[in-house]
């Protein structure tokens, strides 16, 4: 048996403890954990004084477990170490490091040489699309948008997926051709594996294309899924569907005068609300081969736009979705879960303003199966209706070992049907986890835009197992951002906070100050517990005896994604130790860069991305207005050691 093999038994075994010590699920709900190697990294280190080295614990390690660190093969620990980085004062950028762990007295085999990131950072180089022609004649480009990560190779290795956003996408909001969704799969070496373009019947903008990269049937490698249609080009240059449909609106000028049913385009013209909008023909959920990025497995994608598919009209679309131009049905969440306790399933949501569906795929032997769909238009449904948010999250809410769907202010079991609704409404961001310590299970902190219908509610903290509103912030308008995490030792749990005050929360809801400007994405950086603050291309330290962010990173020559949103392509434990690495595209979109902390730590623990709850959030955190992941347990100043 090779070592691969015996990490991945030792893990399936260490996660079903787990499962059964946390929720007193059953032995047999088990999650295999990705089979990643030790992913060392070097990185010049704060105030330049060598290189510090770091890399990867993994769930199968057994306790006790120590490594040896060689720097051009030869030791440089004086004895096995427990702890994961060493700075390395006589590190050049020429040195090259390998790691070995120690168990019950026995060296195992070195790790794959690392990357050295002199500068701080790794650059992977892109290959820039060529720019392209609308059918309406409007000239676009491409720049560099979300990041996504798997192992497509099963070499243990992370790769890296992007989606090539062009220069006219819009959102679902707005008229007018958008351009083609392309996607891209590079290795961290920056060779390019292959390029699917996503073709003409699928509108390009945060809300359109959702892509979940995860090993969904179990061999080792992981697939990449995505809701398709005509003319979508697989990685191997064969056509989905028919090649020369066109199924979108020809519109065109709006009529002298018309405000109401036009839209503005960025030169000036002004369309008809239909023009380049999508009301009709196939659609697919394709699952793409990680390696050659050839199609594998297509099918009718559930729930339709509407039962006539190939003839919905604008009143039709208007009766089951609320509105006529495909604003509301065209609005697609998507995530990954463990809806069986054992295995992936692919998540694929549609709507969540007015009518919310959520359907559950199983990949499988090489098809595609649809194990239920949710619909809050079915009987009995109602109060789920209008409770969706511009993202989702995905956690064992219920401690029975299998996922449920945090699906805004509502929740759906692992069994498709609801769990949860807050009645609360729609929302722009919200985070999952063990954000109370001192309560039982997971906790959900969320901010809300329909303030005049839900009593003037603008922030929550919710039990994620019930829906019960432990605290709440009070709002006259809607509350477009919010954040919850450690972020002042002194207040134990998670500190929390959003756009409608200037207020900083405990986790119990008490005031405990001003709040931090930044209300983006949240990261664990340097050196200790708390997380730090990122927000477009820096990240912070809060002051909390000052009121104050300090900046940490503040590098040149990048761009963030996504408009004001201004997240990161990806930010995630990638490589190194327990901290995360944050990815920027560069402002000329020919190269990514994944920084790396340069910030010795005394604490080691178990990489993050082998944490069910953060490895699922790494999934989706491309879905729409992307968010920062979570661990299932609360990892902050204060927290108990983590179990294996």
């Amino acid at each position: 048996m090779s070592l691969g093999d015996r990490q991945t038994r030792r893990a399936r075994l260490v996660l079903a403890l787990l499962a059964a010590s946390s929720s007193g699920a059953a032995l047999a709900q088990t999650v295999t954990a990705e089979r990643l190697d030790r992913g060392v990294v070097a990185a010049a280190s704060e105030g330049d004084q060598g290189l510090l080295v770091s890399w990867r614990s993994l769930v199968s390690d057994p306790t006790g477990t120590k490594f040896i660190l060689y720097r051009d093969g030869k030791p440089i620990t004086p004895a096995p170490i427990a702890n994961t980085n060493f700075l390395d004062k006589a590190g050049t950028p020429r040195s090259r490091y390998t790691v070995s762990a120690v168990t019950g007295g026995r060296t195992q085999a070195q790790s794959p040489a690392a990357p050295v990131a002199v500068e701080g950072y790794l650059s992977i180089p892109l290959d820039l699309p060529a720019p392209r022609t609308a059918p309406d004649g409007t000239p676009y480009t491409y720049e560099a948008n979300d990041v996504s990560v798997g192992d497509l190779d099963g070499d243990g290795r992370y790769e890296l997926i992007v989606k090539w956003y062009p220069s006219i996408a819009k959102d679902n909001a707005f008229a007018g051709y958008t351009g083609n969704t392309l996607f891209d799969a590079y290795t961290l070496d920056g060779k390019k594996l292959w390029r699917i373009d996503m073709g003409p019947n699928i509108r390009s903008g945060a809300h359109y294309t959702q892509f979940m990269v995860f090993d969904f049937d179990g061999d080792g490698r992981a697939e990449l899924a995505a809701k398709t249609s005509d003319g979508t080009i697989d990685g191997t240059g064969r056509v989905i569907g028919d090649a020369k449909a066109n199924w979108a609106e020809p519109g065109g000028a709006a009529p002298s005068g018309d405000r109401t049913g036009s839209t503005e385009l960025p030169d000036g013209r002004r369309v008809a609300q239909l023009t380049g909008r999508i009301l009709k023909g196939p659609e697919f959920l394709t699952v793409f081969d990680g390696r050659t990025g050839r199609a594998l497995a297509t099918a009718p994608y559930d729930p339709p736009r509407h039962p006539d598919t190939a003839n919905p009209d604008g009143e039709q679309l208007k009766a089951v979705w609320g509105d006529g131009y495909a604003n509301r049905s065209d609005r697609y969440l998507a995530g990954v879960a463990y809806l069986d306790g054992k295995r992936p399933s692919i998540i694929m949501g549609r709507g969540y303003y007015a009518r919310s569906t959520i359907a559950a795929w199983d990949y499988r032997g090489g098809k595609l199966t649809k194990r239920w769909l949710f619909d809050s238009a079915a009987p009995g449904n109602a109060k789920f209706g209008g409770q969706g948010n511009h993202q989702l999250g995905v956690a064992d809410v219920d401690g029975d070992g299998r996922d449920e769907i945090v699906y805004g202010s509502m929740v759906v079991d692992d069994n498709g049907e609801g769990l949860w609704s807050s009645g609360l409404g729609h929302g722009d961001a919200m985070h999952v986890s063990d954000l109370d310590p001192s309560r039982p299970g997971l906790e959900k902190w969320g901010v809300h835009e329909n303030v005049r219908s839900n009593g003037g509610i603008g922030g929550a903290m919710l039990d994620a197992r019930t829906g019960e509103m432990l605290w709440k912030t009070m709002a006259e308008r809607d509350t477009g951002r919010g954040v919850a995490a450690d972020i002042d030792p002194r207040h134990p749990g998670a500190e929390a906070w959003g756009s409608n005050s200037n207020e900083l929360y405990d986790v119990k809801g008490k005031v405990i100050g001003a709040r931090p400007r930044q209300m983006n994405f949240a990261i664990w950086w340097d050196g200790d517990l708390s997380r730090e603050l990122l927000d477009g291309t820096r990240i912070f330290k809060w002051d909390y005896a000052n009121a104050a962010s300090v900046p940490l990173l503040d590098p040149q020559g990048l761009m963030s994604n996504n408009g004001t949103k201004a997240n990161p392509a990806l930010s995630a434990d990638l490589l190194g130790d327990w901290r995360e690495e944050v990815v920027w595209r560069t402002s000329d979109n020919k190269s990514l860069r994944i920084y790396v902390t340069p910030y010795s730590t005394e604490y080691s623990l178990p990489t993050l991305m082998q944490d069910r709850v953060y490895r699922l959030g790494i999934a989706w955190q491309n879905t729409a207005y992307n968010q920062p992941p979570h661990t299932s347990y609360f990892l902050g100043t204060g927290m108990k050691t983590p179990q294996r």
